[in-house]
């Protein structure tokens, strides 16, 4: 049976501090019904009493889990979703020489065929409820950052599915938008704590730089993520589709990678990369 509200949204990757817990937030503030999901239910404690949201597990590259959490909204549905938000990820810090293959693969799983998956299975849903899809991509997938060339391709691929989808799905009434988003505060980096290089690594001499970047201490500017969930869950209600980018220095990444040359946006994505310094030691 249906619940009354404005609509439904699923939300992947919605552990506290990060960017889906702040969107699940936004969207019950507004009336929604939300369906937050995580890998583990313990890691979405900011939501858990919060009326009308269902937490609900899932991992993203797990198939019995995609299949369970569909059933559990049908029923709870009558068989529609309002809005699917797929907003789970995992950020990557690693100089490509120094990349492990089946660790980037892994990270494929999640970032790009873990949100296919999710789509295809509630793909149904969202045709009934003459739906929107979302997709929460990067502007990593636009600047070359040093050290992210791996989360970066991810990235840029889910956009790239995003865009194609936007067109396959457009005749079964299903909107799609994809969110090109910039830095936001989150409290999901202290996994890089003990994050190192390989002991070959021509990049050793600048370890602690990049481990700083991973943990989010490089100085960049970064916006707060209840902020950022307030203007993207609006774009996504008024029904826009295409791309949208926010977030800390969106709008002027996205100028710069339009109309300004490619050494101009080089050099800005280098500042406080070390590759300076790596560069005079190579001298």
């Amino acid at each position: 049976m249906a619940l009354e509200s404005k609509g439904t949204v699923l939300i992947t990757g919605c552990s506290d501090g990060g960017a889906g817990s702040a969107l699940a937030i936004e969207f019950q503030s507004r009336g929604y019904r939300v369906f937050a999901t995580s890998r583990t239910l313990t890691t979405m404690s900011k939501l858990e009493s919060l009326p009308n949201v269902k937490l609900l597990q899932l991992d993203i590259t797990n198939s019995a889990d995609i299949r369970a959490a569909a059933d559990a909204v049908s029923k709870e549905t009558g068989g529609t979703l309002t809005y699917l938000v797929n907003c789970a990820a995992q950020n990557h810090f690693m100089p490509l020489l120094d990349q492990d293959i089946e660790a980037g693969k892994a990270l494929f799983e999640t970032n790009v065929w873990g949100h296919l998956a999710v789509t295809q299975a509630f793909a149904p849903l969202l045709i009934k409820a003459r739906g929107t899809v979302v997709f929460i991509t990067s502007l990593s997938g636009y600047l070359n950052v040093p050290y992210q060339g791996v989360y970066a391709a991810s990235k840029r691929s889910a956009e790239i599915i995003a865009e194609t989808m936007r067109l396959e799905l457009a005749p079964f009434h299903v909107k799609v938008l994809s969110v090109v988003t910039g830095a936001i505060k989150t409290k999901g980096q202290s996994h890089f704590d003990d994050w190192k290089l390989p002991e070959a690594s021509l990049y050793l001499p600048i370890e602690a730089t990049i481990r700083d970047r991973a943990r989010g201490q490089e100085g960049a500017p970064r916006m707060e993520a209840a902020d950022y969930a307030k203007r993207v869950v609006s774009e996504i209600v008024k029904g826009k589709t295409g791309k949208f980018w926010y977030g800390a220095v969106a709008g002027l990444a996205k100028f710069m990678v339009s109309y300004l040359p490619s050494w101009v946006v080089d050099s800005a994505v280098q500042i406080r990369t070390g590759l300076d310094e790596l560069a005079r030691r190579s001298k």
